[in-house]
């Protein structure tokens, strides 16, 4: 009877792990989301998909900023976020998550823009003078920029003046010659450019651009079974241009467009992103800028 018991308790542990990766419900938030709504509009198509070819059962959990999703975490509320490039370097400082597929979309770079009769033939000639770029914490319109201007030779700390703006306000404070230069993503400057009614392309002109981002990035919690990881790679390496679709349902999706899943991502891949942040002032990689 003893050794019945021990035998079932076996077969119990055995099969423990199966049953976690089919039958608890895995818990995703998107950083750059706020609300079920939003996510079940942006996502719904892709987990959906995701959940029909893995064979897991993944839920959203929706978080009011990527703080709270990066505690979300911490505490064991989630097991996968979606993550910026920026967003990842504090998830994996805070909460050692591991990176599992990278949701790589083409020409993602910074550009820095001028008006084209401005006399600004490069980033030298900016030393001095306002430069409009986004929000406080964007990986593309903020660190990214400040990252250009290093690059090139100027502190952004303490040679440009920087005025945080929309995107659209930043156009139009280009166009009205309030600022000098603006900065803001490649796809971006090229839908503003499309659709400007006043001004003809060649009216504008980038003096510089900054290198290929690092890309969004599925990271997992420490402790999520390896089983469930891999699981969730295989699926989406076998039905990676049915996922990528998907993503396009959403209207804010629209940013990956030619999108590819890459599983040969690693922590490395972000160490240009590290170096922005110590451009910025930020050296800790524990918080998020402006917050």
């Amino acid at each position: 009877m003893t050794r019945r018991i021990l035998s079932l308790a076996l077969l119990a542990l055995l099969v423990a792990p199966v049953l976690r990766a089919d039958a608890v419900p895995l818990r995703l938030a998107v950083c750059d989301l706020e609300g079920l709504e939003q996510l079940q509009r942006e996502f719904g198509a892709f987990r959906d998909l995701l959940v029909a070819k893995s064979g897991l059962k993944i839920e959203f959990f929706p978080v009011p900023n990527r703080t709270a999703a990066v505690e979300a975490m911490r505490s064991n509320r989630i097991d996968f976020a979606l993550t910026g490039p920026a967003e990842y370097v504090v998830f994996r400082n805070r909460t050692d998550a591991t990176p599992v597929v990278a949701f790589a979309r083409p020409d993602y770079f910074a550009d820095i823009i001028v008006l084209a009769e401005s006399g600004v033939d490069g980033v030298e000639d900016l030393k001095g003078k306002k430069i409009a770029i986004g929000d406080v914490g964007s990986t593309s319109k903020h660190l990214a920029p400040l990252q250009i201007l290093k690059d090139n030779g100027l502190d952004p700390q303490k040679e440009v003046e920087r005025v945080h703006t929309s995107v659209k306000l930043g156009w139009e404070a280009l166009k009205r010659g309030d600022v000098a230069a603006f900065a803001t993503t490649n796809d971006k400057y090229l839908s503003l450019r499309e659709k400007e009614k006043e001004l003809p392309p060649a009216a504008f002109k980038v003096v510089a651009r900054g290198r290929d981002l690092p890309n969004d990035v599925l990271v997992a919690r420490p402790g999520v079974d390896l089983a469930v990881v891999e699981k969730l790679r295989k699926a989406i390496l076998e039905n990676s241009d049915a996922l990528a679709e998907a993503i396009l349902k959403g209207e804010d999706n629209q940013k990956f467009k030619g999108m590819k899943f890459l599983l040969s991502v690693k922590d490395s891949d972000y160490d240009y992103v590290r170096e922005m942040y110590l451009t910025a002032g930020y050296p800790q990689f524990s918080k998020f800028p402006g917050e």
